[in-house]
């Protein structure tokens, strides 16, 4: 038996969800480009590299934040109010050090 081939145009066209397949690969396209752009976009390309690292966020800021990376373990420290130091009489205060978990001291300069 030989099918019209009329009939067979049909019935793909009748489909509504044979569109939506396409839709999705354009859509995952998308999202993998916009990580790419944002990636490089803010110099953040360290997270997915393989050395050691420390990154500073708002530096001197009440918001500051400390990240490093020591081989597979990403750590997050944020200062809190009590870690900082008071104030003396004598001299002036040129920066910020802070000391992490692992005894490893970060020095921050003022502005």
């Amino acid at each position: 038996m030989r099918q019209n081939p009329i009939l067979n145009e049909a019935d793909e066209s009748d489909n509504p969800l044979g569109m939506l397949t396409n839709l999705f690969d354009v859509a995952m396209v998308f999202a993998v480009a916009l990580m790419v752009a944002l990636v490089t976009h803010f110099n953040m390309s360290e997270i997915f590299s393989k050395e050691d690292y420390t990154i500073v966020k708002n530096p001197g800021a009440e918001n500051m934040e400390i990240i490093t990376k020591e081989g597979n373990e990403i750590k997050k420290y944020t200062p809190s109010d009590s870690d900082s130091p008071t104030n003396g009489s004598k001299g002036r205060r040129v920066g910020t050090a802070y000391q992490l978990e692992n005894g490893e001291i970060i020095y921050i300069p003022e502005k």
